[in-house]
């Protein structure tokens, strides 16, 4: 039964705002597409999104900046640990230089599952890869420091840090549909489809490193979501797993841009079905407008004053002036 058509988006807790935004769009390269808020609970908090040129989904990164209310998170088991992009694979030396330039740190390329890359870390200390992967078609987001040659394209992968690795392989395989195509050293990957970027998930097994924190909080990310093709394929997927005894499942929610179903995964990590067929960052902005306003949603479109007061102040340098 396989429902899942690969990543859609992540979403990680950062600390500062303007911080997050510099380094997706100045270091990752990444497009500013979305300004709004967390929908979630009664603190107002910015819902930050960062894509590929088109907005496409399986390039979608997005991010609460919680410094503002202290809250930070703790890093370990149980979460997702680092988020990889591809890359051209002849890109690797500009980006190694490329964060040096930008005094992010980073190691030099190595090698994993045959594939070179390059891992850097966030200034909230997410993890992050550049994976040399030319299979990934989609199209770069180009800035003044970085060209259409050197461009991440989307999502490669995701490394979840778990535990024990048999109950989250079930879970993959039995419950998603994924296919285990490898494993090296502590690191098990598993395939959906056609495999390679977007449809791959690496296991890192780490017995020995303490759970880490599942609620918002800056430093962590807080779930990844798999898509599925339109609300009637969420709830199959739904029944599927909770029949297989992953009850900790959510109901359908509206999350104006797609609809989303939340389950918590064994190994911790929580992971969200989000759907594909009515998923659209344009529905509030046009295309080449994308990230350039702050959009609430419609129930809170007349508080919007009240709002903006309780956020930090944020500038998107991809605006001109």
């Amino acid at each position: 039964m396989e429902f899942v058509k690969g990543l859609h988006h992540l979403t990680a807790s950062v600390a500062g705002a303007q911080e997050d935004i510099d380094f997706f769009t100045q270091v990752v390269g990444q497009r500013m597409v979305k300004q709004t808020i967390l929908y979630d609970g009664g603190t107002n908090v910015y819902h930050l999104y960062y894509a590929n040129r088109f907005a496409e989904l399986g390039t979608i990164m997005t991010t609460f900046p919680y410094k503002q209310h202290n809250r930070f998170g703790r890093r370990g088991t149980g979460q997702v640990k680092t988020i990889s992009y591809s890359a051209p694979e002849s890109s690797l030396d500009f980006w190694v230089k490329h964060l040096e330039k930008k005094n992010v740190p980073h190691s030099q390329i190595q090698t994993r599952f045959g594939q070179k890359y390059v891992h850097f870390v966030h200034p909230s200390g997410l993890e992050f890869e550049i994976i040399g992967d030319d299979r990934d078609t989609h199209e770069g987001w180009v800035t003044d420091e970085i060209s259409e040659s050197e461009a991440v394209r989307g999502f490669n992968s995701v490394t979840m840090s778990v535990r024990e690795i048999r109950e989250q392989e079930e879970f993959l395989t039995k419950g998603f549909g994924f296919r285990k195509t490898g494993e090296e050293g502590p690191y098990h990957r598993f395939e959906i489809g056609a495999g390679g970027p977007q449809n791959t998930v690496l296991l890192l097994h780490e017995p020995d490193v303490p759970q880490g924190s599942w609620g918002f909080g800056a430093g962590t990310v807080h779930h990844v979501a798999f898509g599925v093709q339109n609300d009637a394929e969420s709830q199959k997927l739904k029944d599927h797993l909770e029949g297989l005894g992953y009850t900790d499942c959510s109901e359908i929610k509206d999350r104006y841009y797609f609809h989303s179903v939340y389950v918590r995964s064994p190994g911790g990590i929580l992971c969200e079905i989000a759907t594909i067929d009515n998923a659209s960052l344009t529905i509030d902005e046009p295309l080449e407008e994308l990230g350039t306003h702050l959009m609430l949603p419609p129930a809170l479109e007349s508080r919007r004053e009240a709002v903006i007061a309780e956020l930090e102040p944020i500038r998107n340098p991809q605006i001109a002036g």
